[in-house]
């Protein structure tokens, strides 16, 4: 299976990376996708399923927090379509579309069918980005950047 990657590039005026997650989200979900959104650890993702109630604002973005979701036999999520995880490690091969806030590559990524890196204005986040891109580009992928100002 291909995976299409897709850095989308922050302008400093732009909403934070975790609003652009949710909206992300939204969309992947509502064209019949089941979304995992991995956080840079356990108080990012934390406030990220906080922020995921209340945005988009007058919308509902099914989501929950592993581990403290419902699991089936195989250990996936059985119930919500957006997924927060805060380490790659619990990111199920059951998910369709990765959103990436963390700092690292995602591993094996081939076995989604979309990977979404969102791309901070910070300087060292952009710095991160760049690697991530480079390691994609080692294993064959074709990402594609996208600039963000608003959305």
């Amino acid at each position: 299976m291909d995976c299409q990657v897709d850095f989308y590039v922050l302008a400093a005026s732009a909403p934070s990376a975790e609003h652009l997650a949710c909206r992300l989200s939204l969309m992947a979900w509502e064209q019949g996708h089941r979304v995992a959104v991995l956080a840079s650890g356990e108080t990012a993702a934390e406030a990220l399923d906080e922020l995921m109630w209340d945005y988009p604002a007058a919308r509902f973005l099914p989501h929950a927090r592993l581990p403290d979701a419902a699991h089936d036999e195989a250990g996936r999520d059985a119930a919500a379509p957006v997924a927060i995880v805060s380490s790659a490690d619990r990111l199920g091969a059951d998910r369709a579309v990765v959103v990436n806030l963390s700092g690292e590559t995602v591993p094996d990524p081939l076995r989604f069918r979309r990977l979404l890196e969102i791309v901070p204005a910070e300087p060292r986040m952009r710095e991160a980005s760049r690697v991530k891109y480079r390691e994609y580009r080692k294993l064959g992928l074709q990402p594609t950047s996208h600039d963000i100002d608003n959305f």
